[in-house]
């Protein structure tokens, strides 16, 4: 519940995200990206800064910063520049990080979400090219580098190419940033360019917080807090730490500019060091790379190949296919658009279709800990599924153990229902005759239905399916019930 002392203040929140490219090779080298190799086998002397290598810049990563800058709506900058960011920590082996800094590839866009409803447009600051650092191993119990025996670097990491996404101090609340990196981490998934898995690490996001009176237009001291790895991490760190910051000023402190650690256990945040600024980092112009010049027509190739975006997939869903806005809103972020696109091609009623992707296939790649949108069912399978269910050739039940076995590799809908014998039976003379059998040995239900009683047509429509094994169509023989007895 909101506190008369937190409606006091306003939450000024920017967000940081840095995404992790899918390219084959590195930044700046032609070492692989393979993931799972043993330590400090993916390495060379470019990525390990040894004197004399020399980086190339990969065409690949700068394709797919101007494809993400194009999709947020970002000017692509005629020229960028590589700075070199100088720090000291053992994760980076060159001692600086390779990095855009005053001149980026990608300048200004805007990202829009919705939120309770209510449209909101947060301003991009910039998009750009940058290289990641090593992985450290702290061994000990802690896990940190605080309380451990000894740590171990990894440079298999070092090198792979990252986006920063640098947004405006527009967010203003948990549910506004959990809103954008959704729909960030929706818009790369479907450009292709990396798997914006949260929980490991390939797509990261730091908030930077901080509180000012409601009116006042002056940013507070802002803290920057790190280590969230899941939407739900981050609207409860930010939660968090927005009431912190009111704790400190109602109690009369101040709060000061830090980066702070975010424990997911424990559900708080504290101190990691002091916030660096830009100064602190000393950037110069990498004396070693040339400027990245793109042509003009390899932009306007790029802004041509962009696929459909998730809000303009979400629009399409609605205006021209018929779903609600939230099963419209469901389908595009379980990535089940294209699964839809080819059920509807292939005669399906598209709400029909969504439901069975949402209710059912949702729930099954779920299950089996998958990405909805790779559940083993084409558009033409489930667009037969949906017709038999239609027809009457299946009731809903038995289509769920039809479907079950079509995610399973046993065959179509139709071959599977058949070799199972499943289909429904909807032929009248053969249900008219079994309706006749449990009339009369049920006939005290029979004449409670024929007094009014509605309700004991249930007990005969059960009578009637289990004489069916579950194969009669409830529908047909509910009407054929009532024609029977009230005429």
């Amino acid at each position: 519940m909101t506190t008369a002392t937190e409606t006091r203040y306003e939450a000024v929140i920017g967000l940081e995200v840095h995404v992790e490219l899918n390219t084959r090779t590195k930044m700046f080298c032609s070492c692989a990206i393979d993931f799972g190799g043993e330590p400090n086998t993916r390495t060379c002397p470019v990525c390990l800064g040894m004197p004399g290598s020399l980086p190339v810049v990969n065409r690949e990563a700068v394709a797919a910063a101007m494809k993400l800058g194009l999709a947020l709506g970002c000017a692509i900058a005629p020229t960028s520049e590589f700075h070199r960011k100088n720090y000291f920590y053992p994760d980076m082996p060159k001692d600086y990080q390779i990095s855009q800094y005053d001149v980026p590839i990608c300048l200004g866009g805007a990202l829009t979400v919705v939120v309770d409803g209510v449209e909101k447009r947060i301003g991009i600051t910039r998009v750009h090219m940058e290289e990641d650092t090593g992985k450290s191993l702290h061994v000990g119990t802690s896990g940190r580098i605080h309380g451990a025996e000894y740590s171990l670097v990894d440079y298999n990491r070092a090198g792979i190419p990252l986006l920063e996404v640098v947004s405006e101090p527009d967010v203003r609340s948990a549910e506004e940033a959990k809103a954008y990196l959704t729909e960030l981490r929706a818009i790369v998934l479907a450009l292709g360019i990396s798997d914006a898995r949260l929980e490991e690490g390939s797509m990261r996001c730091d908030a930077n917080v901080s509180i000012r009176p409601v009116g006042r237009e002056a940013y507070g001291t802002r803290a920057e807090v790190k280590n969230m790895n899941s939407v739900r991490s981050l609207g409860r760190a930010i939660e968090y730490e927005i009431a912190r910051q009111i704790d400190v000023r109602e109690s009369g402190g101040v709060v000061v500019q830090e980066t702070r650690h975010w424990n997911e256990a424990a559900g708080t945040t504290s101190t990691l060091r002091s916030k660096e600024e830009a100064t602190d980092y000393r950037y110069f112009p990498d004396p070693d790379l040339v400027a990245v010049t793109p042509e003009p027509a390899w932009i306007d190739e790029i802004g041509r190949s962009l696929p459909e975006l998730p809000a303009q997939a979400r629009t399409r869903l609605v205006d021209v296919l018929g779903l609600s806005a939230d099963r419209a809103a469901t389908v595009v972020a379980s990535h089940l658009v294209a699964q839809l696109d080819a059920a509807v091609t292939a005669g399906a009623s598209a709400p029909e279709a969504a439901n069975w992707l949402v209710n059912e296939i949702m729930g099954w790649a779920t299950e089996q800990g998958m990405d909805p949108g790779a559940a083993p069912i084409s558009g033409g399978h489930l667009a037969e599924l949906v017709a038999m269910v239609s027809d009457g050739t299946l009731s809903t039940k038995l289509a769920r153990e039809v479907l079950a076995d079509v995610l399973d590799g046993k065959g179509s809908p139709r071959q599977i229902a058949a070799d199972r014998g499943l289909e429904q039976i909807s032929d009248t003379g053969a249900l008219e005759a079994i309706i006749d059998q449990v009339i009369a040995e049920q006939a005290d239900a029979a004449q409670r239905v024929r007094d009014g009683n509605d309700k004991a047509i249930g007990a005969l429509v059960g009578a009637i399916m289990k004489l069916t094994q579950g194969k009669a169509n409830p529908a047909l023989v509910n009407e054929l019930l009532r024609s029977r007895l009230l005429g």
